[in-house]
Order: structure tokens, then sequence, then C-alpha cells
């Protein structure tokens, strides 16, 4: 007998939160190198509902229908035969592949070397928002820029746009683990918040001043990590040191051709488009970040899996403070 869990998927491209379907569907088979997870949380990212959308067309979904969401947290139901680390019974939080989709639903399997253990602590759903958002902040950090965060580097000068969203809010408590002045940009009903999270300085990015990325104490950006969309390369450039560089977490074309012709005219400032390779060791980094006290996944709201649509509609108008999580 076939056993089968309730999942939600659209069938085609398009259409919203109104093209989800609740639907049973087989539970999946770990292969030799996969765990499969009961879920208890997911959680939503921009980048769901824009391959819905067809932002990656022809890549993704690789077939229909499909079953969204990458971010999950759960209890390990089953191992495949090659795992050494993971066993039936751990708690663990991990990033299903949006080659196979998977996290939107009761199971899901997840790669080995993309989970990482959860302690008995935290919850499923503080958990369930660091896959995506919070490896995108550390990468983008770490990585594309260079902060050391155990606060060892040399002081740098940051501007985090969108500061307020998933992304957004994650990058401003990491870099301030890092020796930086962070600068962030939100709307004016998330002042305070920004700032409870440790940014020095916070803009509303209605204000003339905000809508010129201008920092208040005057200072020039080292780095900027571009959450928001559609700020063209003319307004970043005056308000960049002479190195400057521009980290943008979901690169259009526009930034994609920006990205190309400073290459190729040498420019010293520069805009780097942010492609995420998720690892299960810098997950398992956030994840001890959070049991430590220094990094918290803020919640904008929780919808069980039967309100899916809502939790989908949410994140797609664009305004939830912190992670959308879904409930099991």
């Amino acid at each position: 007998m076939e056993r089968l869990m309730r999942a939600v998927q659209y069938n085609a491209y398009g259409g919203g939160s109104a093209a989800l379907k609740h639907v049973e569907v087989p539970l999946p088979t770990p292969s030799k190198d996969e765990v499969l997870i009961k879920l208890e949380a997911a959680s939503i990212n921009p980048f769901d509902w824009k391959v819905q959308k067809r932002m990656l067309w022809p890549l993704l979904p690789p077939k229909f229908p499909y079953i969204p969401c990458t971010d999950v947290a759960g209890e390990i139901m089953e191992v495949g035969k090659s795992v050494k680390k993971f066993k039936p019974g751990d708690k663990v939080v991990g990033l299903v592949s949006p080659f196979s989709g998977g996290g939107l639903a009761e199971f899901a399997v997840v790669k080995e070397s993309i989970t990482a253990s959860r302690p008995p602590e935290i919850s499923a759903s503080e958990c369930a928002g660091l896959p995506v958002a919070g490896l995108t902040a550390l990468q983008a950090l770490s990585q594309s820029i260079g902060i050391k965060l155990d606060g060892s580097g040399e002081r740098k000068n940051i501007l985090i746009t969108a500061a307020s969203g998933g992304v957004g809010h994650y990058a401003v408590q990491l870099a301030k683990l890092g020796n930086t002045h962070v600068t962030a940009t939100c709307g004016a009903r998330n002042i305070e918040f920004i700032k409870s999270l440790g940014a020095d300085e916070v803009i509303d990015y209605k204000t003339p001043d905000g809508a010129a990325l201008k920092s208040p104490s005057g200072k020039k950006y080292d780095a900027v990590i571009h959450c928001a969309v559609e700020i063209p390369w003319s307004i970043f450039e005056p308000n960049l040191s002479t190195n400057g560089k521009v980290v943008d977490i979901t690169p259009s074309s526009s930034s994609m051709m920006t990205f190309a012709l400073k290459k190729l005219t040498f420019s010293k400032k520069q805009i780097v488009p942010l492609l995420l390779i998720p690892k299960g060791k810098d997950l398992q980094y956030l994840v001890d970040l959070v049991k430590q006290k220094k990094l918290k996944t803020v919640i904008d709201s929780k919808y069980p899996l039967t309100k899916a649509e809502d939790g989908w509609a949410k994140s797609i108008d664009g305004h939830a403070t912190g992670k959308i999580i879904f409930e099991f």
C-alpha cells in the first residue's frame, strides 16, 4: 500500500496564490545520499513565487506538477544507505533542491550535504527561515565582501537595502558580528525594529535621502548588500567608496549588464551578482549562532499548510517583516 501525504503544488506557470492546489501524493523516497524529513515547518522565499512567474524558465521547474519551497525543518524518518551524519529521530533543518522541489508538503527529501542538526531548544519555525535567506546573507557578507564575522577584519561601512525582509534582517545581525558600521534602508514602520537588530543608521527609503541612499553621517559605503529591487546603478555609484561593491542578491538583466560593463572597463566600483551555493557547514554555523543567541529569525506570520495560499500571497505582496513560515 503506497503511503500518501498532503502537499501543495501548481500545475503551470502563473496564477499566483490562486493556482496552488492541495493534493495527496506518494511520499518521496530518499536516494542513497538523502534523508527523508517529516516536516514541522517550512518557509517561503521570493524565489519560490518568482519561479512560478517563469523567472528561471526553462530551467525551473523541471516538470509540472511542481511542489514549491526549499526551506524545511523537521525530524528525520529515514536515511539513505550512504548517509553517515544523521539517523532517524534527529531534528534537522535543510534545503530541498529546487530541481526536485517538494518543501510545501508533509514530508520532503534533502541531501545530507545541505542538512544541519537543530538543537531541541530551537523551534522548527525559527530554523526554517535560515536556509535560503540566512545563507544568502552569510555568503554576501563573508564571501562576496570578505567580512570576518569574528570581528577581526578591518572596519567597513556597509549599506543593506530592504533590511526588514528575510535576507535583510539576517544580514544586519550578521554584519554586526563583524567589524562594520551598518546603514540600513526600510519603510518608516520598521525603523525601530531594524535599530533593535543592531543597525547603526536607518533610513526610510521613501524620503529624498532614503531614495538617494545617502548615509545620515555622510559615510561612503565600502559594500552594499542589495536586497531591494529596481535601484539603478546611478544611485549607488556616488555613495560608494573608491573600491566599493554592490552585491546584488536578485540580479536582474540590467544589473548583469552593469556587472559586465564594470568588468570590461576595469572600474574599481563593481556590481557583483550573488548566486547562492548552499553548504551544510554554513547552515550549521547559522544554527549555532541562533543557539548562542547571536542571531534570531524574526517571524512575520505563520500559516498552516491548509492556508498555504495566504502565506504565498503575503510574500508576493512584498511587505513582510522577517520571514513567513508554514507550520505542519
